[in-house]
């Protein structure tokens, strides 16, 4: 299974959601993220946060989906609604869902405050994406039965 995890900039959610599910996920399961209009960069807050966690930071970049290296089985956006974000819209014949959560990028005050932010964002995708590996496996190949699961998993921690 090919996840892509969509997000506008591509330089902290998604790319925190890649590198966790990438981590966690058995054999057969793979994540990419992408971004309707990539920074460009990681957040380096990002990158610190998932070296604090164990997780590799490796070949993480902003990058466009526009050149996608595989072909995507489910779509997953992230993108957060206080800022008034527009979620971009993957046009292309797969299961969609969205599990939004704010963008820690735009996080404001103090160091502690805008590391908490990130650490939020991190937990609540953490805890969705653990819900997800949860599922079983015949479970994972029935689209039908999937979609509901992956709406619902989007809810947790929100």
């Amino acid at each position: 299974m090919n996840i892509l995890i969509l997000c506008t900039g591509n330089s902290c959610r998604s790319i925190l959601a890649e590198a966790t599910i990438n981590a966690l996920a058995p054999e057969g399961i793979r994540a990419i993220s992408a971004g309707s209009k990539p920074a460009g960069y990681v957040h380096p807050r990002s990158l610190a946060l998932l070296e604090r966690e164990g997780i590799s930071t490796q070949g993480l970049h902003s990058k466009s989906w526009d050149n996608l290296p595989m072909t995507p089985d489910v779509v997953i956006t992230v993108c957060g609604s206080a800022a008034g974000e527009t979620c971009p819209a993957y046009l292309g014949p797969v299961l969609r869902a969205h599990w939004g959560v704010e963008d820690p990028a735009h996080a404001t005050g103090t160091d502690a405050e805008i590391d908490a932010a990130f650490e939020k964002a991190y937990r609540i995708l953490r805890g969705r994406i653990e819900a997800f590996l949860a599922l079983p496996p015949d479970l994972l190949a029935d689209k039908a039965r999937l979609k509901p699961e992956l709406d619902r998993i989007g809810l947790i921690g929100a």
